[in-house]
């Protein structure tokens, strides 16, 4: 009988469980193995994501992908253990201690699928000196499209229609809808999002006037611009905000802002919750000054959107009141959320990733500081 090679039989035992380990349902999906390659890991990997990681994974064979579900936290960051960077993407905020987690794997090379920033640790990232990226412009007619279609709903009343029809009520008075075409509607904001809303609310045929601190020039040349946001209160039917959360545009629709505005405004929210003082907002709805509220953020929507509550107690009572008002339109943050959208944020921000482990300049960097 031959000998036998001890050493050798431990070292297959011990790749066979780690493989078997790496397959686990308690093991993130589709972790690889080692094998000299460059590495990508991913967090919170939705379903409707999957087919676009896969896709760019094909594509990239050189790259090992691996990902999973979950979110990245202090507790999952060891997924991306001998990994060179993440992508990533979630609602929870990026904390010291979830970067420091995450720089304890090695991994300081990490793209959001997504524009916000605001969320992250900047002081603890430039500690531990972090690249990041994001993902600016992913798809800026999803956002403008559903802002729109929001806005229409609003003038024309659908929420109240809708509940009249279902309970049998087919009267058609005293619901009365605006017209859009009979609107000046305000821009706050003309980046991408902000111009695609402009051209929608154009080809309904209403007025449009827009503020920007950074005017576009094009824009600028036929005259969209007024001076100031004061006179943008003062003469917009429509209200629609399209700018990041910076420290200057916290709560810059407040209750002082409200009292420049038009009667019977709407204010129409799909860019960042904290833009807007939400109790300044429900004292103007009940009040009669704001005719209707398009709300798709929401300053406190951070561990209650994109969660079922079905069956269980609702954590905050100023958003459910909002919920069930009949001229409040509420999505929780899913304006972006289309086909189109989804895979133009898997792909360029694993392009993003590719570029910063490869030590290449990244498409769309963020100054961490």
């Amino acid at each position: 009988m031959p000998d036998v090679n001890e050493d050798l039989i431990r070292e297959v035992v011990k790749q066979v469980l780690a493989e078997s380990k790496s397959q686990s349902k308690a093991s993130p999906d589709k972790t690889p193995t080692s094998n000299g390659k460059k590495r990508i890991f991913a967090f919170s990997i939705r379903k409707d994501e999957e087919p676009y990681v896969k896709e760019w994974a094909g594509k990239h064979p050189d790259i090992e992908v691996g990902y999973t579900d979950e979110l990245l936290s202090p507790q999952t960051a060891k997924y991306a253990k001998g990994a060179d960077g993440a992508v990533v993407y979630q609602q929870l905020s990026y904390t010291a201690d979830t970067l420091q987690a995450l720089a304890d794997q090695g991994v300081t090379k990490m793209s959001l699928r997504n524009v916000g920033v605001d969320n992250i640790d900047m002081d603890k990232a430039k500690e531990l000196g972090f690249q990041i990226t994001n993902v600016p412009v992913y798809s800026p007619n999803a956002i403008a499209e559903h802002a729109a279609i929001q806005t229409a709903r609003i003038l024309r009343q659908s929420k109240v229609l809708d509940k009249k029809v279902e309970s049998g009520d087919l009267r058609w008075a005293p619901t009365i809808g605006r017209e859009v075409r009979d609107q000046t509607v305000g821009v706050i904001g003309t980046g991408h999002i902000g111009r695609v809303f402009m051209q929608i609310m154009e080809g309904f045929g209403a007025k449009v006037i827009a503020f920007d601190p950074f005017e576009n020039p094009e824009l600028k040349r036929k005259g969209y611009y007024v001076n100031t946001l004061d006179e943008l209160y003062a003469q917009s039917d429509v209200i629609s905000l399209h700018v990041p959360a910076t420290k200057d545009n916290n709560h810059m629709i407040n209750t002082q802002s409200i009292a420049k505005m038009k009667d019977d405004v709407v204010l129409v929210n799909c860019s960042r919750g904290p833009l807007v003082d939400t109790d300044a907002v429900i004292k103007a709805l009940d009040s009669g000054k704001v005719f209707g509220f398009v709300m798709d953020t929401y300053e406190d929507e951070v561990g209650i959107f994109n969660e079922d509550w079905k069956g269980k107690t609702f954590p905050d009572k100023r958003l459910e009141n909002l919920i069930h008002r009949s001229n409040v339109l509420v999505t929780p943050h899913t304006a972006f959320y289309t086909t189109h959208a989804v895979k133009n944020m898997v792909l360029k921000a694993f392009d993003n990733n590719l570029a910063l482990i490869s030590g290449q300049p990244a498409e769309t960097p963020i100054k961490v500081e």
